[in-house]
């Protein structure tokens, strides 16, 4: 995904032989489970269809973050494309990518000719319901950069109405591919951050929250629905607020003109932390900034918008969100 979006010349010989040896099918035939037996690999991606493959792919490139979740349970992609510079993207903190190959650290770019040399048997990112693409096949995408989907099946599960199915459904995945998904600590971790997550906003009783990221000359609020995390968040009782009004053209999101700040009034701000501090420097500058209370007080902080993979990653923010709300105040609204 681009920063709002939660978005080959001279191959064509390559991409061909690449293909040729993969070996590969799919069917929207349902399948009872990840194994078809006999040896051949088999996979129900977030689309709905059955990937097939005579033999468990082991060539990887996958979308960062999808990268980022299969090495958790030790499968590690030969390349990987990123929605931004590695180093410096909030979601991939403390990922080792040494040794893999980055094909490229823009949305919606992509070195598929370096990724051909790769010889991947496989392609890996979320499915996005909503545009119906898998991440770096979305709309917006340069169309040299979707002949990555040329090279061999794409798969990877949905992104839902649950970042917590998101992760397991890396973790599936990842047992299909030989991963090794016996290890229970960060899942139990997991589990405890959310009995803290909820224990926080259970004491705290009408709190309000309001997940943000302005941008330009404009405020724009997130659209739970779109979100899986947020989704996630309401489910373990926090009150995360609703815009009436999606934009039509991009439902992820309502935005705002500076103008209108004060539309929606929540006790606690959530800054979408892919952008963060930019965002916040941006409404600092804004004129009417104090129109919103819960700026004004400086009720706000972070939320992890999007990028959430990993059982680990998740208990980290969970407890830091509890911390956050066990100190807010259910009156600034």
């Amino acid at each position: 995904m681009s920063t709002f979006r939660p978005a080959v010349l001279g191959i064509a010989l390559l991409v061909c032989c690449v293909v040729a040896g993969c070996g590969s099918s799919s069917s929207s035939a349902p399948s009872s489970g990840a194994s078809a037996g006999d040896g051949q690999w088999s996979y129900v991606s977030g689309d709905g269809k059955t990937y097939t493959a005579p033999e468990t792919p082991k060539r990887i490139v996958a979308h960062a973050y999808a990268a980022a979740a299969l090495m958790e349970f030790g499968i590690k992609p030969v390349g990987v494309y990123a929605d931004g510079p590695v180093k410096d993207d909030v979601g991939l903190k403390g990922v080792d990518f040494s040794g893999v190959e980055i094909l490229g650290e823009t949305w919606g770019e992509i070195d598929v000719e370096q990724a051909a040399t790769l010889r991947p048997d496989l392609i890996v990112g979320d499915w996005w319901s909503g545009e119906k693409a898998y991440s770096g096949l979305e709309s917006g995408v340069k169309e040299r950069s979707k002949k990555i989907a040329d090279l061999a099946q794409v798969v990877g599960p949905s992104v839902g109405d649950s970042a917590v199915e998101l992760v397991e459904g890396y973790e599936e995945l990842a047992r299909t591919l030989g991963g090794d998904t016996s290890a229970g600590g960060s899942r139990a971790e997991f589990e405890r951050a959310v009995e803290r997550f909820e224990a926080a906003v259970a004491g705290q009783e009408g709190l309000t929250a309001l997940a943000i990221s302005p941008f330009g000359q404009d405020y724009a609020v997130a659209v739970p629905k779109h979100a899986p995390e947020l989704l996630d968040f309401q489910r373990w009782g926090l009150d995360v607020m609703v815009p009436r009004r999606p934009d039509p053209e991009f439902p992820y999101w309502q935005t705002l003109s500076f103008e209108q700040v004060d539309t929606y009034q929540a006790d606690l701000l959530l800054f979408d932390d892919r952008n963060y501090p930019g965002n916040l420097k941006v409404l600092e500058k804004a004129p009417t900034a104090d129109r919103i209370k819960a700026f004004a007080a400086g009720a706000y902080t972070t939320w992890p918008a999007y990028w959430l993979h990993r059982y680990s990653d998740y208990a980290d923010e969970l407890n830091r969100l509890a911390e956050v709300i066990e100190g807010a105040d259910p009156g600034v609204a």
